[in-house]
């Protein structure tokens, strides 16, 4: 049997990764699909308000807006990303993430080997 290296969703089916999550009050939600020590692949979703405080990464982090906007602060300059928008935050640069409003986004990020 062959190990699934990409988890939590359906292999070999068409799927919207914005329908992985749903957006619950006050919360914010997350749905892991890689995790290991090359990449980390993640589906988020922010209610409007809700954020993740500055922190810092390691590996580079791209990240996509599925549905909705996003505020995302990287060394304290802010960018502001609508739907099928992406954004690199490089590896060591403090960023945060806020949900001005609803959105959904996923995250990947590749760690150095």
């Amino acid at each position: 049997m062959t190990t699934k290296l990409i988890k939590n969703i359906d292999h070999e089916t068409i799927i919207s990764l914005s329908e992985q999550v749903q957006i619950q009050k006050g919360q914010v939600v997350s749905k892991t699909l890689v995790q290991n020590s090359a990449i980390s692949v993640t589906v988020f979703a922010f209610d409007k308000d809700e954020e993740i405080g500055t922190h810092g990464s390691t590996g580079d982090a791209m990240v996509t807006v599925l549905e909705g906007t996003g505020k995302f602060t990287v060394d304290g300059k802010e960018y502001i990303l609508n739907q099928n928008e992406t954004l690199v935050m490089p590896a060591n640069k403090p960023h945060s993430v806020y949900g001005q409003e609803q959105f959904k986004w996923l995250l990947t990020v590749v760690f150095p080997q």
